[in-house]
């Protein structure tokens, strides 16, 4: 259904540094700016867009808002959860839990404000 999903930053380098820490823990590459300097993440048939915002003005968060990354395992959510605090991200709702679904999550903000998750499939 979707293409991409875009999201601004106030500073492309810091979140350059978040997500190429974050989206290694996945199992991703590095970003890769592309001719408007943009960072492209593609992995796993998905492709996450940062940029500064075209209108000039400043990069919010959305209220309400999350981009959910999927995980193969339990460690590599784990994995994502350090990588993301440790690059200037901030860990939100509860410590990294399973659910009763079984869906291992984590939750974090990364250093603009965006709503982040990383989970595994639930289990059948």
């Amino acid at each position: 259904m979707f293409t991409h999903v875009m999201i601004g930053s106030n500073d492309l380098e810091r979140a350059r540094l978040f997500y190429d820490a974050t989206f290694a823990a996945l199992g991703g590459g590095p970003g890769e700016r592309d001719a408007r300097g943009r960072l492209i993440y593609s992995h796993g048939g998905g492709c996450l867009m940062i940029t500064k915002p075209i209108d000039g003005g400043r990069a919010t968060a959305a209220n309400g808002g999350t981009i959910g990354l999927a995980a193969a395992s339990r460690e590599d959510v784990l994995a994502w959860h350090r990588a993301g605090v440790a690059r200037g991200g901030t860990a939100i709702e509860s410590p990294p839990t399973e659910r009763p679904n079984g869906v291992f999550v984590a939750y974090l903000r990364d250093p603009d404000g965006n709503k982040l998750t990383a989970r595994t499939r639930p289990a059948r």
